[in-house]
């Protein structure tokens, strides 16, 4: 199990994708962590997958969703003495985008599951890349003097790249929700030059983690969208408990 001060960044992390969206952040996601590789293997019955930093877990039962949240202890390790709270810059930007995308996974999974709204890997996919962009212009807006030797989109978009270890269906996917979350953050990037989080591009935020999940990604692949979300956010639905986080130990 993680160091409980390990996990303080993580959750500062969550915690600032929901005040970007308005949302609580229906789980505290220091309770989903794990970084124990082996305890991965046991929940995902051997079959851990590829070898990767940052891995969302899900195991369906009977009686519900079990989540956990696999972060890599070198990762935490690297934050904790490079943080990007402080300085974010090149050499702790991936590291930074794998803390941000679990944070950003449990939050958008999460909030759906509580309302009984299915969500694909590809959506979260695409929430992910968003989240990440968000997050990067946020903090670097806080730091003066600060910066990642590139633009944040450029950083996170430009020559995008898949681990080799993938399967087909998995390097598609991820291809996929770079281009589609790439699309919205260029017309993000355009209306909303100059960086930090102006309550116009806030907006924008909002109304894209509220749309339907499923038209999420058909109306982004459309390019129908002025800005990252298009119409009226869908009325509140009804809440359901939210999926338990697996053990860590």
């Amino acid at each position: 199990m993680p160091a409980a001060a390990a996990l303080d960044l993580p959750r500062d992390l969550q915690a600032l994708l929901g005040a970007v969206h308005a949302i609580e952040p229906p789980a505290d996601v220091r309770d989903y962590v794990l970084t124990d590789a082996a305890l991965l293997t046991r929940l995902t019955d051997g079959h851990p997958g590829r070898d990767t930093d940052e891995k969302l877990v899900l195991v369906e039962g009977g009686d519900g969703l079990d989540v956990a949240l696999y972060l890599e202890a070198a990762v935490l390790d690297r934050l904790a003495a490079q943080d990007p709270r402080r300085a974010l810059c090149g050499t702790n930007l991936a590291d930074f985008w794998a803390a941000v995308e679990g944070g950003s996974h449990v939050n958008y999974l999460v909030w759906n599951a509580a309302r009984d709204r299915p969500v694909t890997l590809l959506e979260l996919e695409v929430q992910g890349e968003v989240d990440k962009y968000t997050a990067a212009r946020a903090l670097l807006a806080a730091q003066p003097g600060g910066g990642l030797g590139g633009p944040v989109h450029a950083r996170l978009f430009d020559d995008t790249r898949v681990a080799d270890n993938l399967s087909a269906e998995e390097a598609a996917r991820y291809r996929d929700a770079a281009s589609l979350a790439g699309r919205c953050c260029t017309r993000l990037e355009t209306r909303f030059a100059g960086g930090g989080l102006p309550a116009g591009l806030v907006r924008e935020l909002r109304q894209f983690f509220r749309l339907p999940p499923g038209p999420t990604v058909t109306r982004l692949r459309a390019a129908q969208l002025d800005g990252c979300a298009a119409g009226p956010a869908p009325p509140p639905a009804r809440r359901r408990s939210p999926p338990r986080a697996r053990p860590r130990a």
